[in-house]
């Protein structure tokens, strides 16, 4: 039973005994009703296709995340919180979909209920939120599905602290109160042992179909909408004169300003003298202390409207939410209270319709309705936030936890905190505004909120407020190029070069103080946070030193990528120019705009895939939409190009051939993570050609000379029949994790389509299972129990080893391998995080390190195998040629959990204690060594594999 008690507490033991035979004697809760639609694939509603395109133009990752966290003490029974969940996932469809493409258009398809959501327990490392925020910013991948992730952080026996994580597109706020809600009840069902009574609920997929169904009478509201913000501009804001230092790691801030316990009351009774909500108040409030900043009368703030009306939409769990952009005139500098008239009638007719997409109000106004470097027409929103949703559990003291992310959807939002403790609220994006004007702007609103509470006659003029004013010292200095500058001041950047661009594109040039610095997108972003569009380059191209004459001028002749005519020419310039031709249906000049010529983000999603397959260089829709022209994005196309070339010739790989399959291609899964990056270096290095599946977001990860990606994933059988169909070989070294029906599926498809040449297998010593002895040799039976992850890796070796030597298939290798460390930032992650994260974690935060004595349970030894990432890579490309026919172990060498904390200790300049104890923790729960006999040439240790250099590479130590 997986309850985190305190075993000295008679009273408590004997409390969960009763609970589990009452679970034991109890019937099962009756599931939730069948639905009768259709269970296949289904048309994305409007919300959630903006969330799909957000993903597919690169600014996914954890923007998008949803954490909901609560802090619990009192006995939690986490078996029944995790048949709770399977249950609540078994309900909604939505939280168990997965969203793939058909030709250009996304869909939905619901995936099947999973046997059973099983919540992890990690100890906390001091408050925990460090371990929340980590967890909670891990991303989604939206093509397999966004199952809800559990985590539960044990502080004490009984004390935790619960964190769900959703991805937005298949929940808002309205949902988590009935996800709260539900859990609650599916909880004290299985910790009682009695049936659950809860109703079917809606689903989302039929919400999405009536809406498509209804697409025809939007007419009405998108002509409403295109007069009501004819003429609207994006807001300027007063940009900070150089992007903070910190800018990547904090994109953004928050303020809170608490407020007088008296002002609350007085604004609601403003409100009532004006037939007006608290809402619409503060959103008034907004509006002045957004006017008093920027000098602007003419404004528009964006609020949030939502579907969720009737009783047909009651316990609905999905996306209900449209951005409802609110423009009111502040003209004449009126009184507060008139304001609030205006803003009042402004946001009653908002409400007659809510229901057009706000991304179709945007593609119906054009580029008039973007700033020059393509930010939509809302960059300012505003809301009233009550009290936060907590998971209430019967029998737990509940207590809601803050999960920051620290990133915003928005330039700039207002917030009125409406809870016992009330605070007037900024958030910015530090790209977007200054630290000090930030920090301003939001003791001026809550001044402002004190101040129409005491004296709602003020007139705009005297309403506390007052526009930015940047220090001397913030102006950036005049010489060079103000690019350049800007890169000469990036304390990872040696030298920079911005040449006239003499009628081309403008592009830069740095050489970076080490390795391991920014990349070429990373400091395009850092300039174009702290210049006008106008001022940021076409791309940025990094080298090894900057080529100059014997006099020490830049010789520009020997710079890269600049382009010898001003019109672009080409393979790339005339490709793109072909590409904007189709999808927008006209031929446009080289510096015509993307918008101006009718493009809007889905486009912008489509000219990027067509682009990237036809070239096989990396491109987002977010370049297409920052770049903009033919020209620029020509330029950054070459520049790419360059880039490639550059780090073929920097690693031997051949020069650049015809893009087709050749013959010797290798099939190339994972190659986005740790191992999978690996192997294609190794491939790489040997002149093998690779084809490399990879979602398209993810493309520029595994681009590069001899290397033709495939779009797809694990998910998409299909595509994953078609890509083995045309290779020669294949090394499959992708994984789920979590999903062990997702991997076998995908092996058993690869196998079917499998036909010649060798198939080599990443798998897994987990396939061992926990056997008695110490010592494991290659291919012993695996021993009761196995993990999930371990049955799934067993089994899909088994479909491998079956179809072998048949229908002219070749050899087959299954490689079984251990915890993987390597330069790399997946393997870091799993250093911190996975394995051995309970070591890492604590001396991280210098608390003690408790380790099994050796003896413990009658044991000699705890501790773990690894193997090098680069040295799994040789042995995996090594059985191409000379296949194993069988299972194989890639070991590197084993570690006990003393030494290995040791090291991490020293590495982190941690002053944790080792502490020798006569208990296991479940996760150093490892006593097994393995032998690897089979690929041992290929496993001898080069220089900079040994232990000691890999783990210091790997936590940022190296030359320490």
């Amino acid at each position: 039973m997986a309850t985190d008690t305190h075993p000295s507490s008679a009273a408590l033991q004997e409390e969960l005994l009763r609970r589990a035979r009452a679970r034991k004697n109890a019937r099962p809760a009756d599931p939730a009703p069948a639905t009768t639609r259709d269970q296949g694939p289904t048309p994305l509603s409007h919300a959630q296709r903006r969330m799909w395109l957000m993903d597919r133009l690169g600014q996914g990752g954890s923007l998008y995340s949803v954490p909901f966290a609560t802090r619990l003490r009192g006995p939690l029974d986490l078996a029944a919180l995790g048949s709770a969940l399977t249950t609540l996932v078994q309900r909604h469809d939505i939280l168990r979909t997965r969203y793939g493409q058909h030709g250009d258009e996304p869909y939905q398809e619901t995936l099947p209920v999973p046997d059973a959501i099983v919540v992890p327990v990690i100890d906390a490392v001091g408050d925990g939120l460090a371990a929340l925020t980590e967890e909670a910013r891990r991303p989604f991948d939206l093509a397999a599905g966004p199952l809800p992730r559990a985590l539960a952080l044990r502080h004490g026996p009984q004390d935790h602290t619960v964190l769900l994580t959703f991805h937005h597109i298949s929940i808002d706020g309205g949902s988590l109160e009935t996800v709260a809600a539900e859990l609650a009840e599916l909880y004290a069902a299985a910790t009682g042992g009695i049936p659950c009574e809860l109703t079917r609920p809606p689903q989302y997929a039929d919400f999405a179909v009536r809406e498509h169904a209804a697409a025809g009478r939007l007419d009405e509201g998108l002509a409403h909408w295109t007069r009501r913000l004819s003429g609207a501009v994006p807001l300027r804001l007063p940009r900070p004169a150089r992007p903070a230092a910190d800018l990547t790691e904090r994109p953004a801030a928050v303020r809170n300003v608490p407020l007088d316990e008296r002002v609350l009351p007085a604004l609601r009774e403003l409100g009532l003298g004006h037939r007006a909500t608290l809402f619409t108040v503060a959103f008034t409030a907004a509006f002045a202390a957004l006017h008093r900043f920027t000098g602007e009368d003419d404004l528009v703030i964006g609020c949030a409207g939502t579907h969720r009306e009737g009783s047909a939409m009651r316990g609905l769990v999905g996306l209900c939410v449209n951005t409802l952009p609110i423009r009111v005139d502040l003209s004449g500098d009126p009184e507060f209270g008139t304001l609030v008239d205006r803003v009042r009638d402004a946001l009653l007719e908002a409400q007659q319709y809510r229901d057009v997409p706000f991304d179709l109000v945007l593609e119906r106004l054009g580029a008039a309705a973007r700033d020059a470097d393509g930010t939509p027409l809302v960059r300012v929103t505003a809301d009233v936030l009550g009290e936060p949703t907590a998971l209430r559990l019967p029998g737990l003291a509940a207590e809601p936890v803050d999960v920051a992310l620290g990133e915003a959807k928005f330039d700039l939002s207002f917030g009125l905190s409406d809870t016992d403790r009330p605070t007037g609220l900024v958030q910015y994006g530090r790209a977007a505004l200054g630290d000090a004007a930030g920090e301003r702007l939001a003791d001026d609103f809550a001044g402002l909120l004190a101040a129409v509470a005491a004296d709602p006659e003020l007139r705009l003029s005297r309403l506390p407020g007052r526009p930015p004013v940047l220090p001397a010292a913030e102006t950036p200095p005049t010489d060079g190029h103000p690019a350049e500058v800007l890169l000469r001041a990036h304390p990872l950047v040696a030298d920079a070069a911005v040449p006239d661009p003499a009628g081309g594109p403008l592009l830069a040039y740095a050489v970076l103080r080490g390795t391991g610095g920014p990349s070429p997108v990373e400091l395009r972003s850092y300039l174009r946070a702290g210049l006008g569009r106008e001022l940021v380059p076409a791309a940025v191209t990094l080298l090894d030193a900057m080529p100059r004459t014997a006099d020490g001028t830049l010789d520009t002749a020997r710079l890269p990528g600049a382009p010898a005519a001003p019109v672009p020419s080409g393979v790339r310039a005339e490709a793109v120019t072909v590409a904007f031709t189709a999808l927008l249906g006209r031929a446009p000049g080289p510096d015509d705009d993307f918008f101006v010529l009718g493009g809007h983000s889905l486009i912008a999603v489509q000219l990027a895939e067509r682009l990237r397959t036809g070239l096989k260089l990396p491109l987002t829709g977010l370049d297409v939409m920052e770049h903009r022209t033919p020209r620029a994005i020509a330029a950054l196309l070459d520049a790419r190009e360059t880039e490639r070339e550059r780090l073929a010739a920097a690693t031997g790989a051949p020069a650049a051939r015809a893009r087709r399959t050749r013959e010797g291609t290798v099939l190339v899964t994972g190659g986005t993570g740790g191992v999978g990056a690996f192997v294609l270096r190794e491939l790489a290095a040997r002149g093998r050609p690779v084809l490399a599946l990879s979602r398209p977001e993810s493309a520029h990860l595994v681009a590069g000379e001899g290397v033709e990606v495939v779009e797809g994933d694990l998910t998409d059988l299909d595509g994953l029949r078609a890509a083995v169909g045309r290779a020669d070989a294949v090394i499959h070294a992708a994984c789920t994790f979590t999903r062990p029906e997702v991997d076998v599926a995908a092996m058993a498809a690869m196998v079917g389509a499998w036909n010649r040449g060798p198939f080599v297998f990443v798998s897994s010593v987990d396939a061992y299972g926990r056997p008695t002895g110490p010592r494991v040799a290659e291919e012993s039976a695996p021993a009761q129990p196995l993990s999930a992850y371990g049955q799934a890796k067993l089994d899909c070796e088994q479909l491998l080893m079956r179809a072998v030597g048949t229908d002219g298939r070749g050899g087959a290798s299954v490689v079984r391998s251990p915890i993987v460390w390597g330069p790399h930032d997946r393997l870091r992650d799993q250093l911190r995080w996975g394995a051995t994260g309970l070591l890492y974690q604590a001396a991280l935060a210098g608390e003690p390190i408790d380790l099994p004595r050796p003896g413990t349970a009658g044991h000699d030894w705890y501790g773990a195998p690894w193997v090098h990432a680069a040295a799994l890579a040789r042995a995996v490309t090594d059985c191409l040629a000379t296949p194993v026919h069988g299972v194989a172990n890639a070991v590197s060498g084993h570690v006990g959990w003393p030494e290995l904390a040791a090291e991490l200790k020293r590495l982190l300049g941690s002053d944790s204690e080792i502490r020798l104890v006569d208990r296991v923790h479940p996760d150093l729960d490892h006593r097994w060594h393995y032998g690897s006999g089979r690929l041992a040439t290929a496993l001898d240790e080069r220089p900079g594999e040994d232990r000691s250099s890999v783990l210091a590479a790997m936590t940022g130590s190296a030359g320490r």
